[in-house]
């Protein structure tokens, strides 16, 4: 089903695989696998998959965006992503994908029982509008505190993460491999920032990309095991969904993983808060928060609004400046990062 908002003036523009470039016409247009017009626009391919659809709200501004980033040069931007249902597809096989919290089993079923009936407890929380958000906060930081406790109590394993990742129902969206590899040819920086698990996350790189990339820098709960490899402790301060943003960069323990970062002071923090163009990447509009302390200069937004969609697609309209429905693939965001390098004219 495709839900369309009023073609008229100033209104979002819906396509099934193209980006709307403005140039001169009167309206917005509103299409699905629709032919437009070619003397009224210039049109650029953003997403070649005929299954999935974008909505741009604001046509020209995504433009000047484009515009301003291109002429400032891809040194002076960074990629700021989430990871669950983000990076990862939403649905696998017809069934609701894994998250990097959720494939995770202890090898303890009684802990794995505890664990989700913390999820049972703090998630209607988490996403309930009526809860200010400070006191969100405080109930964020308390659900992550329990769990990181059931998962040291439980007596997790490092051989237990490589085992739940192998046994998982966890997959990246078409285009991820592809958007990396143009990335690190270019040595632009993609900070992945999640509420999950530093170790989880990267063991699913391993395994699922069976590749490394130098530019990939991961912020989230990072674990300390012992010469055994049973968790001991966390490092750094909790990062939970309402506090994942350039702060934690500050927060989080050193970054080390055997994807090419390093024990010890993490020098990339200062050199990435250099780079004041920003391309952020997101399921929730909660993820705009990932840029919070930097000062950037220009900020594309693009959302993946993966399910319920006829209720949320109005909020994401007036949050993101593109907005991906129904659990998208990635290829239109590699070309909207293909243009962003892109040295030729308009």
């Amino acid at each position: 089903m495709s839900y369309l908002p009023r073609s008229s003036s100033g209104s979002s523009v819906i396509i099934s695989s193209i980006i709307i470039k403005p140039v001169r016409f009167p309206r917005v247009w509103c299409c699905t696998h629709t032919p437009i017009n070619q003397t009224q626009t210039a049109m650029e391919q953003l997403d070649p998959s005929k299954s999935s659809q974008v909505v741009v709200p604001h046509p020209h501004l995504l433009h000047a965006k484009i515009s301003s980033i291109r002429m400032a040069g891809h040194s002076k931007l960074q990629i700021i992503a989430d990871f669950d249902a983000t990076l990862t597809k939403y649905w696998v096989n017809g069934c609701r994908g894994q998250s990097s919290h959720g494939l995770l089993q202890q090898g303890n079923p009684e802990y794995d029982v505890k664990r989700r009936e913390l999820y049972d407890y703090y998630h209607p929380l988490e996403i309930s509008p009526s809860i200010p958000i400070e006191e969100k906060a405080k109930l964020m930081e308390e659900w992550w505190g329990k769990t990181h406790a059931l998962l040291i109590e439980g007596g997790l394993t490092y051989d237990a993460i490589t085992k739940s990742v192998a046994n998982s129902m966890i997959t990246f969206r078409e285009g991820v491999v592809e958007l990396f590899e143009f990335l690190e040819a270019r040595d632009i920086p993609v900070l992945i920032f999640s509420a999950g698990l530093a170790d989880v996350i990267e063991e699913v790189l391993r395994q699922k990309l069976h590749r490394s990339f130098k530019n990939i820098k991961i912020v989230s709960n990072r674990m300390i095991f012992d010469g055994d490899g049973h968790l001991v402790s966390f490092k750094g301060k909790t990062i939970h969904v309402l506090n994942k943003n350039e702060h934690a960069l500050d927060m989080a323990g050193p970054l080390h993983d055997e994807l090419g970062d390093s024990d010890g002071p993490n020098e990339d923090s200062a050199s990435v808060k250099k780079r004041t163009n920003v391309l952020l990447l997101g399921d929730h509009i909660g993820d705009l928060g990932m840029s919070d302390g930097l000062d950037y200069e220009t900020r594309i937004s693009v959302g993946f609004l993966n399910d319920n969609v006829e209720k949320s697609l109005d909020s994401y309209r007036k949050a993101f400046d593109l907005v991906y429905l129904n659990d998208g693939p990635m290829w239109g965001v590699v070309k909207l990062v293909s243009q962003l390098c892109s040295t030729e004219g308009d």
